[in-house]
């Protein structure tokens, strides 16, 4: 089984340099606003998407621009952003080091086709199916989207057709296996009932009835996402999550489920990113963690020079600088002072 094990970006949109290995468990991704991190998981979400479906066809310079969707599609507004021409290069290497997808281009380039790609073909034999959850819920959104998203030209990132068009997916075919069923039963739990479709519409059918998702607080939603993409076989061993601020919209008493989930996923052989702002769910990791449990977090940061650096480790309080936890130990000190009176 494949897991990308590694990633490169010079020059590339916030990134000066990035040289990271990857976790084939989980991957959390913190650090201020700006500093590329949702960057970071679409260009990984663009290379894993080139290996299956319709976006095989479309080649990944094609994918990487239609993920970003830069202004009038020119490439070379993806190059980082400085006052000489400079050249923009990227790898992505699978897990054994052999398998390497590599591309690069100038701040000047406009087509995709102009981008030179190397390594695409021995990528696209492996199989790396994923699904890359947005900030924004989209099911509430769904009836109609991909129709226009298909016939006119839209400002919206291609990330949010694809979620979509995963959710969609009708079931498995046979019973689930107690593992899935697990998380099936846990997310069920979570939003209290089960996810159907009728036409276009997504629906939570519950005691109440079958309740549309516009009626559904937008965390809820997302949650049902999920129980759909593990219902229909997006989410099993092999494949990808990319999850941008799992927190969001949701009821901090659910961020603990939700760290379940994601921790039991990649048990069962799923590879997750994520990029969170909430140190609730840093903590949540850090406390439901097992023996055996893969995690690698990474903070992304401007060095005093402006830049993006990286650092890794194998626990948030590893990290330095830690924005979440800095951020947290200031609020603790003014509460200690407020209550000190001043001191």
């Amino acid at each position: 089984m494949s897991t990308i094990a590694h990633i490169t970006l010079e020059h590339f949109t916030a990134f000066a340099a990035l040289d990271q290995a990857l976790s084939p468990g989980v991957n959390v991704i913190i650090g201020a606003n700006g500093t590329g991190k949702t960057h970071l998981l679409k260009v990984l979400y663009a290379a894993c998407a080139v290996t299956v479906g319709e976006d095989r066809d479309k080649g990944f310079a094609l994918k990487l621009r239609n993920v970003f969707n830069p202004f009038e599609g020119r490439m070379g507004r993806l190059a980082r952003r400085i006052t000489t021409s400079v050249t923009t290069r990227g790898v992505v290497t699978l897990t054994g080091r052999a398998t390497k997808l590599s591309f690069e281009f100038s701040n000047h380039t406009v087509l995709p086709d102009r981008v030179t790609v190397t390594g695409e073909s021995a990528w696209k034999k492996h199989t790396l199916t994923s699904a890359y959850i947005p900030v924004k819920e989209m099911l509430a959104h769904a009836p109609g989207f991909l129709a226009t998203t298909a016939n006119r030209e839209i400002a919206f990132e291609e990330i949010y057709p694809d979620i979509l068009k995963r959710a969609y997916l009708p079931k498995l075919m046979g019973p689930p296996g107690q593992s899935r069923q697990r998380l099936l039963t846990a997310l069920q739990e979570s939003i209290e009932g089960k996810v159907i479709t009728k036409g276009e519409y997504f629906f939570l059918k519950n005691r109440q009835g079958n309740l549309e998702f516009t009626l559904l607080a937008e965390g809820m939603r997302k949650l049902a996402l999920v129980w759909l993409l593990i219902q229909n076989g997006t989410l099993q061993s092999g494949s990808v999550l990319f999850w941008d601020e799992p927190e969001a919209n949701l009821n901090p008493a659910l961020i603990g489920k939700v760290v379940d989930v994601i921790l039991e996923l990649q048990r069962q052989g799923v590879q997750v990113f994520l990029t969170t702002h909430n140190y609730v769910l840093l903590k949540e990791f850090d406390l439901r963690l097992r023996p055996g449990d893969q995690i690698h977090y990474m903070s992304l940061f401007r060095d005093d020079s402006g830049t993006v650096s990286a650092n890794g480790g194998e626990s948030y309080l590893d990290l330095n600088p830690n924005a979440i936890a800095d951020t947290f130990d200031a609020l603790y000190d003014r509460e200690i002072r407020r209550s000190l009176g001043g001191v």
